[in-house]
């Protein structure tokens, strides 16, 4: 006897647990460098622009897409390939494709976690102040001191996928993402209030409108808005599988890309403005996180307390995260075995800690590992979801979908934007990250 699909408990729930997926790491360390380095206010116009147009639409889909199927990725296609008449296993089979990608970053995102874990017993036990912190940097990752961390973060998220999608994703996302804007509010105040800050404000915010001018500023900005609502053909679309048939798609995924965006410029305004304060560098990357950022907290005035709010929070983003990663493979093994759940996350859990292994203890190939998946695999799952829903399914029925429980209820017009304009731009992104080596 099958078992029937969990559901989330309402809108709310699911709209935070997609918020938390969606705001990761990047946001916090991707999203700020790159408004400062591509015009300021400037890079915003066509950032907010492809976010809450193209952005929103690849929600919608994989919201549509997973609650039409009441399937991940590899279950959704293989139901549309039947349907249309095709070879079920040759969708299955595609849609390994998009799990494999998420999973890999999976995989190489809670070896992240673990650092950031390890970050927060640093501040807590005032390490900071002491520590010589660009030379702990380089002593810690890539070493194998980091393994024990790793393996902390995967237990920790997999004690929450156990649970459940509503006991367990649900309802840490209930208590995270509240608690990470309220933070986060209160760490940008303190940011804004420091000496110095009004630069990293400036760098930020001032625009440069000489930078709509460049094709750079455009495909950056592209790039990020997709990263932004995590966009990759399997995460969005298994949070979308334990949809209720009367939750309103179009209004949940403007809500996802609008909270996430003030999430991610809250981001900005806590780390960048304090950097200009203490005449730090500001680059992205891991220093920003893990050098910068605790150089801030030794410094300023009240910096233990802070330190140690500001990681707590970059734990929470961290982890909403990891639970959306995590689930997606686990959702397959479960669909294509029948196995449950905890036997499935144990599973998820053991062969992502040993192919973690070698990466943890090797940055270079850390690097190799999420370039392979991050440019080439992730985007393609995107690509092939956009085809399978909007041109195998159908642009009309997947019109259709998203406007099941809809208040205001989605116009042809729809169509044409998802059949042609969103699936072209995924496969811009694709060829663009192939050739600039990710955007």
């Amino acid at each position: 006897m099958t078992e029937e699909r969990e559901t989330w408990s309402g809108k709310t729930g699911f709209i935070l647990a997609c918020i938390g997926a969606a705001m990761g790491l990047g946001s916090i360390w991707m999203f700020p460098w790159r408004i400062g380095q591509f015009g300021g206010a400037a890079f915003l116009v066509p950032y907010l622009v492809f976010t809450f147009v193209l952005g929103v639409t690849g929600l919608m889909g994989e919201f549509a897409f997973g609650r039409s199927q009441q399937k991940g990725a590899i279950g959704s296609y293989e139901k549309v390939f039947e349907e249309r008449g095709m070879k079920g296993s040759t969708g299955a089979a595609l849609g390994i494709i998009p799990v494999l990608g998420v999973s890999g970053v999976f995989v190489f995102y809670l070896i992240v976690v673990g650092w950031i874990l390890k970050y927060l017993v640093l501040s807590i036990t005032g390490a900071f102040n002491t520590m010589d912190i660009p030379a702990f940097f380089g002593t810690f990752a890539g070493k194998p001191e980091s393994i024990l961390w790793h393996f902390i973060a995967l237990v920790v998220t997999l004690v929450i996928i156990r649970m459940g999608v509503k006991d367990g994703i649900e309802t840490a996302n209930k208590y995270m993402m509240p608690a990470l804007f309220i933070i986060l509010a209160i760490l940008m105040v303190r940011s804004l209030t420091l000496p110095g800050s009004q630069e990293g404000v400036s760098f930020l915010f001032v625009p440069d409108w000489s930078y709509l001018g460049k094709p750079i500023t455009w495909v950056m900005a592209l790039g990020q808005a997709f990263f932004t609502v995590s966009l990759g053909g399997a995460a969005m679309l298994v949070y979308g599988s334990y949809l209720k048939e009367s939750e309103d798609i179009p209004s949940s995924a403007l809500n996802t890309a609008f909270y996430t965006t003030i999430a991610s410029l809250l981001a900005a305004l806590v780390t960048i403005p304090a950097a200009f304060a203490f005449n730090l560098d500001v680059q992205a990357g891991p220093p920003l996180l893990f050098i910068t950022v605790p150089f801030i907290f030794k410094m300023m005035p009240g910096g233990y307390i802070f330190g140690i709010l500001f990681f707590v929070a970059v734990v929470f983003a961290a982890l909403s995260s990891a639970l959306n990663l995590m689930e997606v493979p686990v959702e397959a093994i479960i669909d294509r075995t029948g196995w449950g759940r905890t036997k499935s996350a144990f599973i998820v859990t053991i062969v992502g800690f040993l192919i973690g292994i070698p990466l943890d203890i090797n940055l270079n190939l850390f690097g190799s590992f999420a370039d392979v998946v991050t440019i080439y695999i992730v985007p393609f799952g995107a690509v092939l979801s956009a085809i399978v829903f909007f041109w195998i399914y159908g642009a009309k029925r997947a019109r259709e979908q998203v406007n099941k429980g809809a208040a205001r209820p989605l116009g042809e017009w729809w169509e044409v934007l998802a059949k042609y304009i969103f699936t072209g731009v995924a496969v811009f992104i694709l060829v663009m990250g192939i050739v600039m080596g990710g955007i």
